[in-house]
């Protein structure tokens, strides 16, 4: 995601709680949906970034710095909300 943001000019920088979160994330909703293994960490890291990601050619030199807060911020809902939870794959 780094690599392919930077490309529209957009900087990522994950920091080691983010990093830790976003494990935590993919793992709580393996748990309480069907267990899908690191598969899950991809749609995670899709719903994380889905604005930047659409955005990206009106963020062009912005920085964007991923950590626990932003993760929760983004993924509060998806990892209490079993119901939305299993629609994401």
């Amino acid at each position: 995601y780094q690599a392919l943001l930077a490309t529209e000019g957009v900087t990522l920088e994950f920091t080691p709680e983010g990093i830790t979160r976003l494990a935590h994330t993919a793992f709580h909703v393996n748990e309480s949906t069907e267990n899908i293994g690191a598969r899950r960490l991809s749609t995670v890291m899709e719903r994380l970034l889905d604005e930047i990601s659409f955005d990206a050619a009106h963020l062009s030199g912005q920085t964007f710095t991923i950590d626990a807060a932003y993760v929760d911020a983004r993924l509060q809902t998806l990892s209490q909300d079993e119901d939305l939870s299993r629609f994401i794959l």
